[in-house]
């Protein structure tokens, strides 16, 4: 069994995000097969939130060069995940803002 901590890699902090935390939508790297059941799971134990619902989206790695050597940065997943009305946010985030 997994753990939240396994599952919410890190916060996703973009110019984009935190624009979106005003419509009450938090953006986290997650693991590569976490489904979204056990990623709102996931936010609502370590965050203590109620989370409406969870949006995923697997982002493709980047070509990158270093000098004659290519290759590309690893494939990561990306959710969005939307709290309902009546939840508190989630106090990192809010604290950046």
């Amino acid at each position: 069994m997994r753990t939240a901590q396994d599952i919410i890699i890190r916060p996703i902090i973009t110019e984009a995000s935190m624009e979106a935390i005003g419509m009450k939508k938090y953006t986290f790297k997650v693991a590569n097969d976490a489904g979204k059941i056990e990623i709102g799971k996931a936010v609502e134990e370590l965050f203590g939130v109620k989370v409406l619902k969870v949006n995923t989206m697997h982002v493709r790695g980047r070509k990158k060069r270093q000098g004659r050597n290519e290759g590309y940065t690893p494939d990561w997943k990306k959710a969005i995940v939307t709290l309902k009305e009546d939840s508190k946010g989630i106090e990192f985030f809010e604290s950046m803002v």
